[in-house]
């Protein structure tokens, strides 16, 4: 049985997908997750994108112990040094370098020959080689790449002292036969490819990113780079959870496997779309929450006569307990510790007592505190960012007669802030509200709201996304950020995620004037 490496890309891949940016706290809360689930390699970042980048990829290298952190870096000198400092004091630390190898991107967008490519690959994996002894390469567009010039390439960067070499599918073009065929093709071409590690990274423009990662793996591939829920560039990468469990139910034909932890699967599913506020589609395959859903009648009398008649997978097998336990206001703290403990989260006496008053306020509001309750609990506490401005009151007047009013009082700095406004519905007056407190010009980009769990008692999850120019920097890539909310009262919910985005606006600010490259 072949051991298939996972190489999560989710929060450098992944994060470029519109709307799921994410903050240094988000990332290093969701690195932790992916630790857990098991990931061999986990692409930090892109270090010499940003110094918000660079801070990213060396914190989340610094705090990793299980697995290894790489960091991605163009074949440039620059950028592969920011990237061997970036990822310095990682227990496993990896370079990931690539260049493009199609004849139309090297003609159109590096405007360089094939041997000045070739050249500057080799130069920059030395290069690489005097930091690391863990070096990736990536052939960019290497699907509509001469096979012969990537055998040639890959030949030569082995010999400077590359470990793995990537055949990304960057464009999500080719078909699953057509993948299968060309690495054989290209393993063919180029013997000196049995001395590393095969990679691929399938994106899915086609909807063929799983099917053409599946191919690669029986072509001979031994790490497979995806993404949580699929998110990536475009409509995505490959999806990791999908071709984990591809590998794990259909190991009598691909004759493959993953060291992942499949139990974690939905949690860090959850978890990525608490931080980005991006929901996954009711019907995705292994994480939407139809994907054990059974609503024909033929089909529900066979899973209760046997599941296995339309079930290839159980719900637990992915991280889904049907039995967890539920918590009500007269549980205690014992309870509650206990539960988190089984949800795999390991707290502080200290976090312990403040996850306490929050379960309270929660129980004292809902019959019943579901698992779900208490995860959002939990990655509201520890994703927190600094609280510039609190929410003490709110008081909201609407109806279909009258002009809709909201009055919101604001804590800063101790001191309380009140102010009134009018707007289309109470939700919209408050954020108007909010917005004269901070004295700032907002968009909403988005607003989303849902409901955490079932029942009339089911919290409100409120998704607010704003955005701001800085006055004088018009020019500049608008700061937009997310901020969530959960209340049983879906106007707290809303007003709570617009505070926190606007808290977040503020701790990004702060966190790019702040640092020094």
């Amino acid at each position: 049985m072949n051991k298939i490496k996972i190489f999560d890309t989710t929060l450098r891949d992944g994060e470029q997908s519109p709307g799921c940016s994410m903050n240094l706290k988000e990332k290093i809360e969701m690195a932790k997750q992916l630790e857990r689930l098991g990931v061999d390699v986990m692409e930090a970042g892109f270090a010499a994108s940003s110094p918000g980048d660079f801070k990213s990829v060396k914190t989340i290298a610094e705090t990793m112990k299980d697995c290894t952190v790489a960091s991605l870096a163009r074949a440039l000198q620059n950028d592969v040094d920011k990237a061997a400092e970036a990822i310095r004091n990682a227990v496993s630390p990896r370079i990931h370098t690539f260049i493009a190898t199609s004849p139309i991107h090297m003609e159109y967008k590096l405007l360089m020959t094939p041997d000045q490519v070739v050249d500057s690959a080799v130069a920059m994996i030395k290069r690489a080689k005097g930091f690391v002894s863990d070096i990736e390469f990536s052939a960019e567009d290497a699907t509509r790449s001469d096979v012969e010039f990537l055998a040639r390439i890959f030949d030569a960067v082995i010999k400077a002292g590359a470990t793995t070499i990537n055949i990304p599918d960057t464009v999500g073009y080719t078909t699953p036969d057509e993948f299968y065929e060309f690495i054989t093709s290209v393993r063919k071409a180029c013997p000196a490819l049995d001395d590393a590690v095969i990679s691929v990274h399938c994106h899915n423009d086609l909807g063929l990113g799983v099917a053409n990662s599946l191919a690669a793996i029986k072509a001979g591939a031994t790490q497979v780079e995806c993404t949580v829920n699929g998110i990536g560039e475009r409509a995505g990468n490959a999806s990791l959870e999908e071709i984990v469990m591809a590998l794990n139910v259909r190991k009598d034909v691909i004759k493959a496997e993953t060291g992942i932890v499949t139990t974690e699967i939905m949690r860090t599913s959850n978890l990525l779309s608490r931080i980005t506020g991006v929901k996954v589609q009711p019907n995705k395959a292994i994480v939407g929450e139809n994907a054990f859903a059974h609503e024909a009648g033929i089909h529900q009398d066979g899973v209760l006569k046997n599941k296995a008649t339309y079930e290839i997978m159980t719900p637990e097998t992915i991280g889904i307990n049907e039995k967890s336990l539920v918590l009500g206001k007269h549980s205690g703290k014992a309870a509650l510790r206990a539960r988190i403990k089984e949800l795999g989260y390991n707290i502080s006496d200290a976090e312990l007592e403040n996850a306490f008053v929050k379960f309270k306020a929660i129980a004292d509001k809902k019959k019943h505190v579901y698992d779900s309750d208490i995860e959002t609990m939990l990655t509201k506490e520890t994703i927190n960012i600094p609280r510039v401005y609190q929410l003490d009151k709110f008081v909201t007047n609407s109806g279909n007669t009258i002009t809709a009013t909201a009055i919101v009082s604001l804590i800063k700095d101790g001191k309380h802030i009140e102010k009134v406004a009018v707007g289309d519905g109470p939700i919209d007056a408050a954020f108007h509200a909010i917005e004269i407190i901070v004295g700032r010009k907002l968009h909403l980009e988005d607003y989303q709201l849902n409901s955490i769990t079932e029942g009339k008692d089911a919290l409100g999850d409120a998704t607010v996304t704003i955005s701001e120019v800085i006055k004088g920097k018009e020019n500049e890539k608008p700061i937009i950020t997310r901020g969530r909310g959960h209340s049983t009262d879906v106007i707290e919910a809303s007003i709570t995620a617009y505070i926190n985005a606007v808290n977040k606006l503020l701790y990004e600010e702060s966190e790019r004037g702040s640092f020094v490259e």
